[in-house]
């Protein structure tokens, strides 16, 4: 995670948490996973870049990019530097076929327009300066109160009222020995949403060949400040031959989940799962237990790692298709969110209809409201500090 901020506060903060090898560790022999073949260790950059067309333009006239990025496999990635928004993403099924695993749309109006700002769902968005919830949007830092945007009830959510998602990112296509990248960069100024600092941060997306998804986040600060960056990617591994996620059957290395308040706020405890509905220790199809969980998933789990270092987050399988989805990070938690605030109300890519349960969203990140929870980890960020936090998304497939 944060090479000055994570080293030693899990083990000081959370203790209890025990490193699993990998995610699903348990599923029989008949259940295991395949990935396409790793890149050879002899790989070299790319050859070939990023291609890049006009994605249109948002309501005060800037024209938005689309940018793709294509492995040796073909696999497609394509990114809009509008929020830093995934906007598809083409990887095979158990045939080999190809098919887009996250909802989108099919132009920039899809994010910016009127429909979309009312439902505010952060469809495939970059979220910032702080992904998830801050209590009445209220925080203080070394004696000083501050007040950030309220755009979610009584609190703020994902940033703010404009958050990073809404932002036009400079963005420059590349390639690394991994594979194709999109290297994104954003200035959040000091006061912006009411966030104390100049925050200058880059973001590189790589499709790596091992049909990977890898997002690198960096950030540096003038003033301290609170920093929680994320993905808010919706998928649906059947391409959308299931019009919901319900048959989706996921695994999350977490014995313990933040309990929440009605309006999502963690209250501070960290409860075991085990014997609940967010038990996911063993794979569980997500409609098997929602009806328990009032209004659907969206929680935030204790992922059970610590100390530097990826370790396993998610595994999510889709009977439909064959399709897995493996999620690593080096972040202390991931909110699992089930759509449960699509209505309908959106027409996505082709004129799909995202209606409830539509997508599902794995989100890595520290704490909800961890400014003013000082028994969570810190997420707060010092001038001379660098944060720094990886989540690879791979896809794979069970025949």
């Amino acid at each position: 995670m944060r090479k000055t901020l994570h080293s030693g506060l899990l083990a000081a903060t959370l203790p209890g948490f025990l490193l699993l090898a990998a995610c699903g560790s348990n599923q029989s022999a008949e259940q295991s996973t395949t990935t396409a073949p790793a890149a050879d260790s002899t790989h070299t950059k790319s050859a070939t870049m990023p291609t890049s067309a006009s994605f249109g333009k948002t309501p005060d006239g800037t024209e938005a990019q689309l940018f793709t990025l294509t492995n040796k496999q073909g696999a497609k990635a394509t990114i809009t530097n509008y929020g830093g928004t995934l906007v598809s993403l083409l990887v095979p099924d158990k045939d080999g076929k190809m098919g887009d695993v996250v909802l989108g749309f099919d132009n920039v109006d899809g994010y910016a327009g009127p429909a979309f700002r009312k439902a505010n769902p952060y469809i495939g968005a970059l979220i910032g300066r702080y992904g998830n919830r801050i209590k009445n949007g209220k925080f203080t830092i070394d004696g000083k109160a501050y007040q950030v945007g309220v755009n979610n009830g009584p609190n703020s959510l994902h940033g703010g009222k404009v958050g990073f998602d809404q932002k036009i990112w400079e963005a420059t296509p590349g390639t690394s020995d991994e594979g194709q990248t999109l290297t994104l960069k954003y200035l959040s100024k000091d006061g912006e949403e009411g966030y104390p600092g100049n925050l200058q941060v880059t973001v590189v997306y790589t499709l790596t060949d091992n049909n990977a998804l890898k997002i690198d986040y960096t950030a540096t600060t003038d003033k301290t400040t609170p920093v929680n960056l994320t993905n808010h990617a919706y998928f649906n591994l059947s391409h959308g031959v299931s019009k919901d996620i319900l048959a989706h059957e996921v695994t999350l290395p977490a014995d313990r989940y933040t309990v929440v308040d009605a309006t999502l706020i963690p209250t501070g405890e960290l409860k075991p799962v085990k014997g609940t509905p967010f038990d996911f220790t063993t794979p569980h199809a997500i409609g098997e237990r929602i009806a328990q969980v009032p209004g659907g998933y969206d929680h935030n789990w204790v992922l059970n790692g610590s100390g530097e270092g990826q370790h396993a987050a998610a595994t999510v399988y889709d009977p439909t298709s064959g399709r897995t989805m493996e999620v690593a990070t080096d972040e202390p938690g991931i909110q699992f969110y089930t759509g449960n605030f699509l209505d309908g109300s959106l027409h996505g890519k082709g004129g799909t209809v995202y209606g409830l349960h539509g997508g599902f969203c794995l989100e890595t990140q520290h704490f909800p409201d961890s400014p003013n929870q000082p028994k969570f980890p810190s997420t707060i960020l010092k001038p001379g500090e660098t944060y720094r936090t990886t989540s690879v998304y791979t896809f794979g497939v069970r025949k």
